[in-house]
């Protein structure tokens, strides 16, 4: 029987350069950083108050194929690939802590039927969602796709 995730991987240009993201920009901290073998750093990060998971901060390579792995960090270098989502207590205060603290904001706190949410890119392109939830109904996001199907792509002219 399956008890729980506890563990996801996020591809990254440079581990040691994420890990220090993800700890001095984030409030994440280190669990795990070993070498195995002659060309495989283990190397996850989690937040303080999820003691069960971890984020495991991983660069293509091998076992992974040449053209999977350049095709891994094509989609890191065009800046359109999702790391993780995370949830925040007041989102327009902790994105205005993170713009302070040089983290680039890709769309700032809007409004949704589920919360208020916004979007941030970590140090490899990777994009991270922050949402500050709210109560909501199936039904109010249907009205909101229906009213307008692009507000789920905040990039998309409607017109």
């Amino acid at each position: 029987m399956i008890n729980n995730v506890f563990l996801t991987a996020v591809w990254v240009k440079d581990i040691e350069e994420s890990k220090a993201f993800y700890i001095d920009k984030l409030g994440f901290e280190e669990r795990d950083d070993v070498i195995v073998g002659d060309d495989f750093r283990w190397c996850t990060v989690g937040h303080p108050s999820q003691p069960e998971l971890e984020v495991h901060l991983t660069t293509p390579g091998p076992p992974l194929s040449a053209e999977f792995a350049a095709s891994i960090n094509r989609a890191l270098d065009e800046g359109g690939t999702f790391a993780v989502g995370l949830s925040v207590a007041d989102c327009a205060a902790t994105v205005a802590e993170l713009e302070a603290n040089g983290v680039t904001i890709l769309n700032p706190p809007e409004d949704r039927p589920y919360g208020t949410e916004a979007l941030i890119r970590d140090n490899s392109g990777n994009w991270i969602v922050l949402v500050e939830h709210h109560d909501w109904t199936p039904d109010q996001i249907a009205e909101m796709v229906e009213n307008d199907p692009s507000s789920l792509n905040p990039n998309v002219d409607p017109s």
